[in-house]
């Protein structure tokens, strides 16, 4: 009686395990176990039938368990990055020049200089004269060509004269090429107090008319501060034969001073009158022991 209880107890435990694997939800399927016994006198064949069974139900709990794939791993959603910080406004650099609309270099009239001439007669003197001691500084120096710019306001416009200075000496020819392209005027000066300077002008003149035939031509004459100390009759002479080249070069001549600042500004607002059509006009002056204007 004793082990019939036993058996019944035990059945009683496998019925539990089996529904519990019933109530389940995963890869094993549900399965439905009938088991058949008739319990008799022979109490060696239902202890072996009990414990058969037992392993049954305890190789299908170990394989359900084992067996049951790995649950799927959670997927951690990355993080959501912060929002950056907006970006600092830009700040005015005080040791910065500020342009404005109006100082763009759309509106911005770019004119191009030629200076020819002998060495030593002056004309780097002229142009610093014109553009200042500081654009000076800023100048573009090269082999045989140093380059000074000016920017002026000429009745609402902004005007920027490009003056291409080319040196002297002989192994500078090969630069008038470059500076004389596209210039809109050129300019050949020579030593009031020197012939030989004045004689050459004519070369500069017919070598920078290869390359630009419709530039404004200008004669100038430098150093009148010197020339003045002159002898008259010497005066009376280069003054003759400047006017003669010029004439032959169609050009307006100019005797001027840099150390005095004489005709300076007044060549480069001819040569924006000529250019613009402004209403001013140049006089002419061909009295002997002062500056000449002749055209």
């Amino acid at each position: 009686m004793r082990q019939k209880n036993q058996i019944q107890a035990h059945l009683f435990m496998a019925k539990i395990i089996v529904n519990s694997r019933r109530r389940r939800t995963h890869p094993c399927q549900r399965k439905t176990v009938h088991v058949n016994f008739h319990c008799n006198s022979n109490m060696f064949h239902s202890v072996s039938f009990v414990g058969h069974f037992f392993r049954f139900i305890w190789e299908r709990f170990l394989h359900c368990s084992l067996g049951r794939p790995n649950p799927t791993p959670y997927l951690r959603l990355p993080l959501r990055q912060p929002p950056s910080p907006p970006p600092p406004p830009p700040t005015v650099d005080a040791a910065a020049p500020t342009t404005s609309s109006s100082d763009s270099d759309s509106d911005l009239v770019n004119l191009k200089i030629s200076l020819l001439g002998d060495c030593h007669i002056g004309k780097t003197s002229f142009v610093i004269k014109y553009v200042g001691d500081e654009q000076e500084k800023r100048s573009l120096q090269m082999k045989g060509l140093n380059l000074m710019d000016k920017t002026l306001s000429v009745q609402g416009a902004r005007i920027l004269f490009s003056i291409w200075d080319v040196a002297g000496d002989t192994g500078s020819l090969y630069q008038i090429p470059m500076a004389c392209k596209d210039a809109v005027a050129i300019l050949v000066m020579f030593d009031l107090t020197s012939r030989s300077t004045l004689n050459s002008v004519v070369g500069w003149y017919s070598e920078a008319r290869k390359w630009n035939q419709s530039a404004i031509p200008i004669l100038i004459g430098t150093k009148f501060d010197d020339f003045v100390r002159l002898p008259p009759d010497l005066q009376r002479t280069i003054v003759i034969q400047a006017r003669a080249y010029a004439r032959a070069m169609k050009a307006t001549l100019f005797f001027s001073s840099a150390t005095h600042n004489i005709n300076v500004n007044k060549i480069f607002k001819f040569i924006m009158a000529k250019l613009f059509n402004l209403p001013w006009k140049v006089e002419r002056n061909l009295t002997v022991g002062e500056p000449t204007i002749d055209f």
